[in-house]
């Protein structure tokens, strides 16, 4: 008889998040020992963590984190930011060398803004302009690959287990008031640096526990709407659909919730006359960005989370309350090591957005 670790584990995959709503700062080192607990549900193919408000002294301007295969791609890349950006500053992300982490690329990082005059010139909004300036490079620059691009947050992800992951970048230097996390079981799709969760896009970032069955549809409509999804792993699309959705459609986290993890017809029938017709409307009008096969995610962005399951509750996800700091993770054991005394404790349904927002700006 097999025995867990020597055969597949088809619920692989960790995350986990902790907030504080009134944006007082966390040291990574928190978020890094939950993980130790859920170590059995990664297999060391990828791991990595987002922080939100680590960078105050450049909060506003663009934290470019980005992977280079070698000194030609870096250069390349270079060559375009300088055309289209200001940098203000640039440097090697610090780690700390580690056996456990091998094959590391180039890692940098820039903090940068937009060329004011090639931004009047490109008739967009600045986010837009950003974003596709990372795809450019993802899609076009051979061996560089932007992994972090938001305002005041950082993506660190790797190839191993997610606590070595988090040594390796020396996170316990790093504070934010929101930090999320991800354990890497990789089942359809290749282990690598730039296939490590957390994926992001400007400030949106996400962790999956689960897998797409509906990738392929997903992926043939964003792309529709100049995205590229060329990570080589399903969850990079989720990324995009939320940016898609909040960004350019306007849509709001709920409603967003309500196309990704739609709910079933029948119970769309249930509900309220207002409700049912804001519900039918989401379904017909983006019916290939519904995510279907199991999956409970964690998004984090500029001023808050979203913790979402698939509609039929297909992978664990719970969530714990303490005074203002909120923990969501796929087992309580983790969270119980981030805050061992909670207030409240609760698993979510299957398509109930868990949403939890900063109460205040953080400037």
């Amino acid at each position: 008889m097999k025995r867990e670790g020597e055969t597949r584990i088809p619920s692989g995959c960790a995350i986990a998040s902790v907030i504080n709503k009134n944006g007082l700062p966390i040291n990574g080192k928190v978020i890094v020992d939950s993980m130790t607990t859920m170590h059995e549900r990664s297999n060391g193919l990828g791991g990595g963590f987002a922080g939100y408000g680590i960078y105050p002294q450049y909060k506003d301007l663009y934290a470019f984190h980005i992977f280079y295969d070698g000194l030609a791609s870096r250069e390349e890349c270079e060559k375009f930011l300088d055309s289209d950006f200001e940098i203000v500053n640039l440097s090697k992300i610090p780690v700390k060398k580690s056996p456990k982490i091998v094959d590391e690329p180039l890692i940098w990082r820039y903090f940068v803004s937009p060329n004011p005059n090639k931004l009047r010139d490109s008739h967009l909004d600045e986010k837009e302009y950003v974003s596709k300036a990372v795809i450019h490079v993802n899609d076009a620059i051979k061996g560089a690959y932007v992994f972090s691009s938001g305002k005041n947050m950082g993506v660190f992800k790797a190839v191993g287990f997610p606590e070595d992951v988090g040594e390796f970048y020396r996170l316990d230097e790093y504070e934010g008031y929101l930090w999320t996390a991800h354990g890497r079981y990789p089942t359809n799709t290749p282990g690598w640096w730039g296939g490590a969760h957390p994926f992001s896009m400007l400030d949106y970032s996400v962790v999956h526990n689960g897998e797409i069955s509906s990738y392929d549809a997903n992926r043939r409509y964003i792309e529709m709407f100049g995205y590229k999804c060329n990570l080589l792993t399903d969850t990079e699309v989720i990324t995009y659909i939320i940016d898609f959705l909040i960004r350019k459609k306007g849509l709001t986290l709920e409603e967003t919730a309500s196309v990704i993890a739609a709910p079933f017809w029948t119970t769309i029938e249930e509900k309220d006359k207002e409700k049912a017709e804001l519900l039918t409307y989401l379904r017909k009008t983006f019916p290939s960005l519904l995510i279907t096969g199991p999956f409970s995610i964690i998004l984090g962005f500029n001023g808050g989370l979203m913790a979402l399951n698939d509609r039929l509750k297909l992978r664990s996800m719970v969530v714990g309350e303490k005074g203002d700091f909120v923990y969501v993770a796929s087992e309580e054991c983790a969270i119980r090591k981030m805050e061992p005394n909670l207030e409240k404790i609760r698993t979510p349904k299957g398509g109930e957005p868990v949403v939890v927002r900063l109460n205040k700006e953080i400037r």
